[in-house]
């Protein structure tokens, strides 16, 4: 394979430039609103599709159906990648933006569980599928299209806008989910209305068709395919191409897998964190996250600006150390400006449940035993607890299956389960636990959006210059499908997954803030490879013995 590729192509004129850049960034917008209006609505979806009992079982079911989608986008990344490096990046991405309107639109047709049975959430797998395959495809075609397109000396300013139009289409989710609660009751919101946002989908596929339909070729691959450079197997090439094992290594944990953790964290555990454990109003809690995403858009672009002048690497070490440092306290924080009678409850009347075989499996629709029960019980009305199934001293002898709540003790042995959650809610609200939803006084509603914002920032810092980097980290033969893998792996597989497992973590472990841990994991990790791996200096075009 030929190392270089000619530049027999015509410079793109400033006009073309904005349209490629508003076109892709549009398109981007359109297809990951399509993606994440899953996880806006993940509680309706779940009563929907997922009925359960266990209200902690029905949410991580949700969220599994979320990660399936995620699953797939390194399948979707080979089999777009190969034809992005085949035929072309503008047919490509067209292609994927197609599958993802439709499969999105299909959720918002399928019969509720109640209705079909069993078939209802297969079908929805089905669709988060073919989501995942689309997105696997997407974002590489339009984070290249644009690199390619862009001079070099602002190629991070210009792509950007693609990593801003990922929070786009986070924001747009909430846009339209809000408009909808405006002119639909909660009543009819929660039976049909939340279908909605998913129809959508089909006027925002033509929109995005029509302005991608008038973009031209990119000049690179141009220039390849008049030179006779094409890659012949991208797939292969990309794993055979001296040096890239080393570089998709390097994109997959030491890029990927740290801004893919910070992303969720910041946007998907925010909103979480603030509608589930902290009890805001719903509405409220969209409201403040809207806006913080609004105002985060803009960091990605400063940040992808700033890459242009002190180099891709700079920025991503400093998200990632400014990660490991400020991740728990901007939550504690949130945790404290959001609701502080529950905070100052749990803090005055902690709660610990002593019991033999006092185990909770999340995933189990009921569990084995009384304390099991409880366990879940707690769970579900989001308090934090600790558990001490020891079963030896006064205590345990004294009363059977004792729960301490501050300085009253309770018996949960023999409680049926209306009676049992009916009691522990009763036992909790007597020493001060609140469970009504809460709107924040207008100076913590601010303080609020201020800490989301500064999550805004740590997901700008390690994500605004990635399709820059990126794009010069592979040969331009093989740089859909080299990029694509290890971008999808990392967003698909530590990204993607992380909703579900940091639920899990918090579910088993009664503390609201113990999920944060594996992203913490996953970043001190990637930022040793970041380190050792991203190409130090200022940003340049990509060189084989890089």
């Amino acid at each position: 394979m030929s190392e270089t590729v000619p530049a027999t192509q015509a410079e793109p004129t400033e006009r073309e430039i904005r349209l490629v850049i508003a076109a892709s960034s549009a398109g981007t917008i359109f297809e990951w609103y399509d993606f994440f209006i899953y996880g806006t609505l993940a509680s309706l979806i779940g009563a929907a599709f997922f009925p359960s009992d266990n209200v902690t079982l029905q949410l991580l079911l949700v969220w599994a159906g979320f990660a399936v989608g995620f699953g797939f986008r390194p399948l979707g990344a080979v089999l777009f990648g190969y034809l992005g490096d085949r035929l072309g990046r503008k047919y490509t991405f067209l292609v994927t933006v197609t599958l993802m309107g439709i499969a999105t639109a299909g959720v918002g047709l399928i019969p509720s569980a109640a209705s079909i049975g069993i078939a209802a959430p297969a079908i929805v797998i089905l669709l988060r599928v073919l989501q995942g395959l689309a997105l696997g495809g997407e974002y590489g075609g339009a984070a290249i299209y644009v690199a390619e397109h862009a001079p070099a000396e602002k190629r991070g300013f210009y792509t950007s806008f693609i990593q801003a139009s990922v929070v786009g289409g986070f924001v747009l989710s909430i846009i339209v989910v809000l408009t909808c609660r405006f002119f639909i009751s909660p009543q009819d919101f929660a039976a049909w209305g939340w279908r909605m946002p998913f129809l959508l989908s089909i006027v925002l596929l033509f929109i995005s068709l029509w302005m991608r339909l008038k973009l031209s070729e990119s000049p690179v691959f141009k220039a390849m395919k008049e030179a006779g450079e094409m890659a012949k197997n991208p797939f292969v090439e990309s794993f055979t191409y001296p040096g890239n094992k080393k570089r998709i290594f390097v994109a997959l944990f030491g890029i990927s897998g740290i801004l893919t953790t910070i992303w969720y964290t910041a946007f998907f555990s925010g909103l979480s964190f603030l509608r589930g454990p902290m009890r805001l109003d719903e509405g409220v809690t969209e409201v403040i996250v809207l806006v913080a995403g609004l105002i985060s858009m803009s960091f990605y672009i400063l940040v992808g600006r700033w890459s242009d002048r002190v180099g891709r690497k700079k920025p991503i070490i400093i998200g990632a150390i400014a990660t490991l440092v400020l991740l728990f306290p901007i939550f504690w924080g949130l945790g404290a400006l959001s609701n502080p009678g529950l905070t100052a409850s749990a803090r005055d009347a902690p709660i610990v449940v002593i019991g033999t075989d006092c185990d909770y499996d999340p995933l189990a629709s009921k569990q084995a035993t009384e304390c099991g029960r409880m366990l879940g019980d707690l769970t579900a009305l989001g308090v934090s607890y600790t558990v001490d199934d020891t079963a030896q001293g006064p205590l345990a002898e004294q009363m059977a299956s004792p729960i301490i709540i501050g300085d009253k003790i309770h018996s949960y042995a023999g409680l049926t389960d209306e009676m049992r959650k009916a009691n522990v809610q009763g036992w909790l609200e007597e020493q001060g636990y609140d469970f009504a939803r809460k709107i924040p006084s207008p100076a913590n509603l601010i303080g609020i959006i201020a800490l989301l914002c500064a999550l805004g920032v740590l997901s700008a810092l390690t994500y605004g210059s990635v399709a820059a980097l990126l794009t010069e980290m592979f040969p331009p033969q093989i740089r859909y499908s080299s990029m694509s893998i290890p971008y999808h792996i990392g967003a698909g597989y530590l990204g993607g997954f992380l909703p579900l497992i940091a639920g899990y973590i918090v579910a088993t472990t009664g503390n609201a803030y113990a999920g944060l841990w594996y992203t913490w994991v996953i970043v001190a990790f990637g930022l040793l490879v970041a380190w050792w791996g991203i190409p130090n200096g200022p940003p340049r075009d990509f060189e084989p013995d890089a």
